[in-house]
């Protein structure tokens, strides 16, 4: 068992290179045996090589004594749904969500909490001494889509409350896990729905599972456009990421939509009420917050980490970059089809989401920039932490350097000499003000982000 395919709140690889069938046997015997031989949930994605994996994960489990409730393939929101409406903590999602179609990975909870680093790493553990625990478990097959569909209908009507009439709405499910449902559920709560990409084949012939980059998204896009919809929606390979093409066809960046679905949740925020939020959010989110009276919380960046916060915080609502969305109404869990009828409501009572979208502030933000480097990276991380106050820096995850006329965050690989990048002020000069400022103290490290300035100038403006 390759050691690279445990992430700190996650299993992911390429199959069979990395995550095989027997790598999958011991996890999820390891997880039995932290689990302590209970019930344990059990569902997969559309993947070719999911059914094997899942096939091996049930064994490990009932070779732990565990019971297996098989949902079968079903959206990771299935599976989530599954564990509250069954009652049962522990669970295991064999997907590799956004990732490419030759990737496979285990999603584990335990308990009501996400997963933890250290959980983790006693799966770990105990996945390679085999140190686990034995018994006869059995398998329970679990019809779960049916009652999830009702319960979501349910919800549709408070999302959908106040319209006068539902919108046309094209709905790309890249070939994944909704591709059935998520057209069915959206029609029969009312709206039109053009469908793309809503055949279920797990080679993901169409395009990337990936749903949060543009560049993934020119179908819906073009379609959106072309039969005159109100917007188009997109969810990745196992449904729980979403992101939205306004009537125009143009992306609707992940900041927006945060800020969008935090202005129009069914109950509005209310003086006090906290606000999660990734660290890589742009400000103009959290002023969006603090102007309807809540409180944004930053947390890093990560389903885990922000859903814990949520739990934690006993938060509201919590948005992440990638597509995530949380809400407290859902035990503080992401669904990407709630989110998508939140939406649908949002436009239908609201007005056209390119309007909605233009009322949230534009800063200039930078994407990801990342750089090879030669030094070790918390050399640098260090040196750009101590030149400025404390008030100034967070390390929450790497260095946050926040400035009056904008704010810089700078994160190291845990597995290669690499450093992530990310920078934002309130128009394009301040912004070069700001990384100019916070990276002085590495001059080759503000070099070489400088020498780039043209390209991140462009792809600002596309």
């Amino acid at each position: 068992m390759k050691d690279c395919i445990f992430k700190p709140c996650d299993i992911r690889g390429v199959y069979p290179n990395e995550l095989n069938e027997e790598a999958v046997y011991r996890i999820a015997r390891a997880c039995g045996t932290l689990a302590e031989s209970s019930d344990v949930i059990l569902a997969g994605d559309v993947r070719l090589s999911t059914p094997s994996l899942k096939e091996a994960a049930a064994r490990g489990l009932m070779d732990a004594g565990c019971v297996v409730h098989d949902l079968g393939i079903v959206p990771t929101p299935v599976f989530y749904y599954a564990r509250r409406r069954l009652g049962i903590n522990p669970g295991l999602m064999i997907t590799a969500s956004h990732n490419p179609p030759h990737y496979n990975g285990v999603k584990i909870v335990l308990g009501e909490l996400p997963i933890t680093e250290r959980e983790m790493e006693s799966i770990k553990n105990l996945a390679m001494t085999e140190k686990v625990a034995s018994g006869r478990g059995r398998i329970l097959k679990r019809e779960i889509v049916s009652d999830y569909e009702d319960w979501m209908l349910r919800c549709s009507t408070e999302l959908l409350q106040g319209a006068e009439s539902l919108p046309k709405v094209v709905v790309d499910c890249g070939n994944g896990c909704y591709s059935e449902i998520a057209p069915r559920v959206l029609e029969r709560a009312g709206l039109r729905v053009v469908p793309v990409f809503c055949e279920v084949d797990g080679t993901f012939p169409n395009r990337s599972p990936n749903s949060a980059l543009p560049e993934n998204l020119s179908e819906l896009r073009a379609a959106v456009v072309s039969t005159g919809a109100n917007f188009g929606i997109a969810f990745d390979g196992d449904g729980d990421r979403v992101s939205f093409v306004d009537e125009h066809g143009a992306f609707v960046i992940m900041d927006k939509a945060i800020a969008v679905l935090a202005a129009n949740l069914p109950s509005p925020l209310s003086p006090g009420d906290k606000v999660v939020l990734d660290i890589k959010c742009s400000a103009a989110v959290s002023d969006t917050v603090r102007a309807l009276g809540a409180v944004p919380i930053t947390e890093k960046s990560g389903h885990a980490y922000i859903k814990t916060r949520m739990i934690r915080e006993r938060a509201r609502f919590g948005g992440e970059i990638s597509g995530h969305f949380f809400y407290q109404d859902l035990n503080s869990g992401d669904d990407g089809l709630y989110t998508a009828l939140l939406m649908a409501g949002t436009v239908a009572r609201k007005g056209p989401l390119s309007e909605l979208a233009a009322h949230i502030p534009s800063y200039a933000t930078t994407p990801d920039i990342r750089l090879h480097i030669d030094s070790e990276p918390h050399v640098i991380l260090d040196a750009i932490a101590n030149a400025f106050t404390p008030e100034q820096v967070s390390r929450l995850d790497g260095v946050r350097v926040q400035l009056v006329q904008g704010w810089g965050l700078i994160r190291a690989s845990v597995t290669e000499p690499v450093i992530t990048l990310r920078f934002e002020g309130k128009t394009p000069e301040a912004l070069r003000k700001v990384i100019e400022q916070i990276l002085a103290p590495t001059p080759e490290i503000r070099q070489m982000v400088l020498e780039r300035w043209v390209n991140i100038s462009s792809e600002m403006e596309d």
